[in-house]
């Protein structure tokens, strides 16, 4: 779920948290309103995220990630190599 789709859930629910209170009177149980949304909101949030974070791409991802670390590793050190190599080279200004 995206954080600006997240954020208009929460200003959403406030606001109609808002016009469900009895009387503008009773702060605290628009607050507690306003907290029961937010604890939804994040359940639901939290449940999204565990979604995806145990779907098949994911995990395939997180496999080619480990698979491919080593090589990304190597390729860094040669660029360091390469990199180091070229600035001896070059002349001192």
């Amino acid at each position: 779920m995206k954080a600006s789709l997240l954020l208009a859930l929460v200003c959403t629910a406030v606001l109609a948290a808002g016009a469900r209170a009895d009387t503008p009177d009773e702060p605290e149980a628009l607050v507690r309103k306003v907290q029961e949304l937010a604890q939804k909101a994040t359940a639901m949030a939290k449940s999204a995220f565990s979604a995806v974070h145990e779907s098949e791409a994911a995990q395939q991802a997180r496999r080619w990630l480990e698979d491919n670390a080593d090589a990304a590793k190597q390729r860094l050190a040669w660029l360091k190599e390469q990199l180091a190599q070229v600035w001896k080279r070059a002349p001192a200004a």
